[in-house]
């Protein structure tokens, strides 16, 4: 494993997973999320027991497959809810989340990944605020640590959404840095989030600060927990605006390290 990007005179370590095992996610730490989630997308999450999702070799692998399944939550009378009108899906992918095990209330999350490449591919590294059943998105808040779209070889983006700043509204705060081969090498992608701002990072490049403007929740969810997503969209609203290159597959987001930091104090 790679020492850690975080300084250690001002940061300690709180929670981390290093995946030097073999099998399923560590089922303390992780969930795997099942079925048609989001955004339209074309793959369907497999449940523990599917190697989409598994730890070998000191890393976590999230595969994205083509391949034909039953969609088990198929309901021939539905017409209008896409997640139960598709028959089947013709991709397969994973999803981990740290929901009720593991959640933050400012630090520095850092993940250190090689990423999918490929028209369509459009993997995620991102958190969502702990209370989003209750107050739902985007009121709960959102930090996207890290996305990237396969027809954008080259841009990683980090974005902020909240009640007043949202995609939905094109009002999402957000930036880009380009890196030449995010598909093809390691990078150490993170936040350092506090009471006053966010820092997103690319191997300790800052290239996106979102600051908190000091007039409530509806621009600045992010005074309490959140709790962390790592996942491989195939197509959807966004990641699918150029197709999907059925030649590409399988496609492996290589997660060496996920390490959680906290302020020291004093």
């Amino acid at each position: 494993m790679s020492a850690t990007n975080a300084r250690t005179d001002e940061w300690e370590l709180v929670w981390s997973d290093e995946f030097d095992y073999t099998g399923e996610p560590d089922s303390s730490k992780w969930t795997r999320e099942e079925g048609f989630l989001r955004n339209e997308e074309l793959q369907l999450y497999t449940p523990a027991g599917a190697d989409n999702v598994r730890a070998e070799n000191g890393m976590l692998i999230i595969e994205a497959k083509k391949e034909r399944l039953k969609n088990p939550g198929y309901d021939p009378a539905e017409k209008k809810d896409w997640r139960k009108s598709r028959e089947y899906t013709e991709y397969t992918s994973g999803s981990v989340i740290t929901r009720g095990k593991a959640q933050w209330q400012y630090g520095r999350i850092e993940v250190r990944a090689k990423l999918p490449g490929g028209r369509g591919m459009w993997p995620a590294i991102w958190m969502l605020g702990a209370d989003r059943d209750k107050i739902r998105w985007p009121a709960c808040g959102e930090i996207d640590i890290m996305e990237y779209v396969g027809f954008e070889p080259h841009n990683i983006y980090g974005t902020v959404h909240t009640k007043a700043y949202n995609h939905v509204k094109g009002t999402q705060k957000g930036s880009k840095i380009k890196i030449p081969d995010p598909d093809k090498s390691f990078h150490v992608y993170a936040v350092e989030w506090d009471a006053q701002r966010i820092g997103f990072f690319v191997d300790d490049n800052n290239y996106l600060t979102f600051e908190n403007e000091g007039t409530g929740t509806d621009t600045w969810p992010f005074d309490k927990e959140f709790y962390l997503i790592m996942n491989i969209a195939v197509g959807g609203a966004w990641g699918g605006q150029k197709g999907v290159d059925d030649t590409i597959f399988p496609q492996q987001f290589c997660i060496d390290y996920v390490r959680v930091y906290r302020k020291k104090q004093g």
